[in-house]
């Protein structure tokens, strides 16, 4: 992994030079449930973070460049799934592209393509708090000195309505590739680690009947995109964070 990162972020420093001031680079990484691709973003977005304050030493007043942004925050909240036509299929489906407020992550992305100028304000996404399994409202701070900007998340190269209208507003596409028993495998550590489910039988249930159906729609409906990254059955790759989907 460490390799393909430097590769990434290379690459991106060396596009991020020639924009001009006043707009962002945008990027969307997209993948799987369990490929990897929080752990990649969220190291991504870091190194570019570091190669800032290298760059330019003393003089960011700690003003960040890079953000990372997960998708979690634009799952609809319990509450939401609970006004749907069919409740029950929704909570068993969650994760399911139909079970996040794709709208919303839509018109923060057209917010952040403006212009940024002296009356440019910091914009807020939502986070998703896992101890009660529910978003969080304006709790990432995307303050006018970002201008880099990694975006995670299942469907973000999806070709469906609104997912494909946010990637066309991206200046590249990422899309980690992982084999779908390695993804299983995660999945099921990781539904346990977070409680989502009692036991591994139950883990496993739950990656086989909802988290690999949606894999399915995401490979299947994949948009081009500019990186394929392998993720791997090995230690760098370590699991995402506890998530719903």
């Amino acid at each position: 992994m460490e390799e393909q990162v430097r590769r990434l972020v290379n690459k991106t420093w060396e596009k991020f030079q020639t924009i001009p001031r006043s707009r962002r680079l945008l990027i969307a990484i997209s993948g799987i449930p369990g490929s990897g691709k929080t752990t990649l973003a969220a190291v991504v977005a870091k190194k570019l973070e570091d190669l800032h304050d290298r760059h330019s030493p003393g003089i960011t007043n700690g003003a960040p460049l890079a953000a990372f942004i997960p998708m979690d925050g634009y799952h609809l909240s319990r509450s939401q799934l609970d006004a749907l036509p069919d409740p029950v299929t929704a909570h068993a489906r969650r994760g399911a592209a139909f079970t996040f407020d794709g709208q919303s992550f839509l018109a923060l992305v057209k917010k952040l393509r403006e212009p940024l100028c002296t009356e440019t304000k910091t914009l807020y996404a939502p986070s998703f708090d896992h101890s009660v399994m529910d978003p969080v409202a304006d709790d990432i701070a995307i303050a006018p000195s970002v201008r880099i900007i990694i975006f995670e998340g299942n469907y973000l190269s999806l070709n469906k309505s609104p997912w494909n209208e946010a990637a066309a507003l991206m200046d590249e596409l990422w899309f980690v590739e992982v084999d779908f028993a390695v993804a299983r495998k995660r999945l099921v550590h990781r539904h346990v680690k977070a409680g989502i489910a009692k036991d591994a039988e139950e883990a496993a249930r739950r990656a086989e009947e909802n988290d690999l159906v949606n894999g399915r729609e995401i490979v299947d409906g994949r948009l081009e995109v500019q990186e394929i990254i392998i993720s791997k059955d090995d230690a760098s790759w370590a699991p995402e964070e506890a998530s719903s989907d």
